[in-house]
């Protein structure tokens, strides 16, 4: 059987990122997650460079991408996701607490396949995680030839 690929959460708060993963295992995602702190992170697991040099294959299912990361930002990660060929087709969802104009706007603007203001109660963190995990796992058609697709029990 092939392994389920991974959803990756770029986040650099801690508080933020631990959220977003106990979300996650309350819908009792299947695949692994993995969380990177900083855009520059991303792009090294994304490329497989220094400590992701050894990482196995394979891209992940999604990335849940915060805007205001430090080194790289959230918006120049998402610029060289989608202007690769071997990466752009990966979907983005944009977890950020921004609520300005010019960030949506620019987010879409650059392929994000979703923005999800992050919501501030722990509960309705969990509905909206449990909503975006819904949507890619059961409704969601990945590309064909993709092994993207997220396993969940809902309950």
């Amino acid at each position: 059987m092939t392994p389920l690929p991974r959803i990756l959460i770029a986040e650099d708060s801690p508080e933020d990122a631990e959220l977003i993963l106990e979300a996650l295992r309350k819908f009792r995602i299947g695949n692994e997650v993995l969380h990177v702190n900083d855009g520059a992170e991303t792009l090294d697991y994304l490329y497989r460079r220094g400590s992701f040099a050894n990482y196995g294959t394979g891209q992940p299912a999604v990335i849940l991408l915060d805007l205001k990361m430090p080194k790289v930002d959230g918006i120049e990660v998402l610029k060289q996701v989608k202007k690769d060929p071997a990466l752009r087709r990966i979907p983005v969802v944009i977890m950020t607490s921004s609520r300005e104009e010019k960030d949506l706007l620019n987010s879409y603007d650059l392929g994000a396949s979703a923005y999800v203001v992050k919501p501030l109660k722990f509960g309705e963190l969990v509905d909206a995680v449990k909503a975006l995990g819904a949507f890619w796992a059961i409704i969601n058609e990945p590309p064909p030839g993709s092994l993207a697709r997220i396993e969940a029990q809902i309950a």
